[in-house]
């Protein structure tokens, strides 16, 4: 049976925390575990919380001399950071309590969205909504949505990869990112 992890420090739900192996190589060129370390969480509102694991702010990143890692390191130390990172990909967990109100948005990204624990709703701006369940994915482009935990005891998680994108034009007007309702 496997051992339950404590929350992690900055944690708002009581799942399992989490824990970042960062893989590299020795001098003779055999993979190893370069970086272990517990996840820190930072708190969006009462409601979501989130854990950047890894960004870079190019595509495809350098792996040369660790040079991701720096930067990484460097992009996740910022207090700007956004949800999305220009030129770059983010990788992150989100946990979202249950019954939250979920933040209508866009970003600006192609976005991969995995439900890890829970079920969680995907509301479009058209209305349309469907559940995802442990280990369904949504592929984002660029589309208003929302994010919502129905349940009334349980939170949710999900991991995101993030990656920045071209504007996507409709009809000659650009799709701009909206993050009005992070800004409550």
């Amino acid at each position: 049976m496997e051992e339950a992890r404590a929350p992690n420090n900055g944690q708002l739900s009581q799942l399992p925390g989490l824990t970042h192996l960062v893989t590299g190589h020795d001098k003779d060129g055999h993979a190893i575990i370069q970086e272990e370390r517990a996840a820190p969480w930072r708190t969006l509102n009462s409601q979501t919380s989130l854990h950047e694991i890894y960004a870079t702010s190019k595509f495809p990143p350098n792996l040369n001399d660790d040079a991701d890692m720096i930067e990484s390191k460097q992009i996740l130390a910022t207090e700007d950071l956004g949800l999305v990172h220009p030129g770059g990909i983010i990788c992150r967990i989100v946990d979202f309590a249950p019954n939250n109100d979920p933040m209508i948005h866009r970003t600006q990204s192609l976005d991969y969205g995995v439900v890890l624990e829970g079920s969680v709703d995907m509301i479009l701006e058209s209305g349309q909504v469907r559940t995802l369940r442990r280990g369904e994915i949504a592929v984002q482009r660029a589309t208003m949505h929302g994010w919502r935990n129905r349940s009334k005891t349980h939170w949710a998680r999900m991991v995101f990869v993030m990656q920045h994108s071209e504007p996507l034009i409709l009809d000659g007007v650009a799709l701009e990112q909206d993050l009005e309702s992070f800004k409550r």
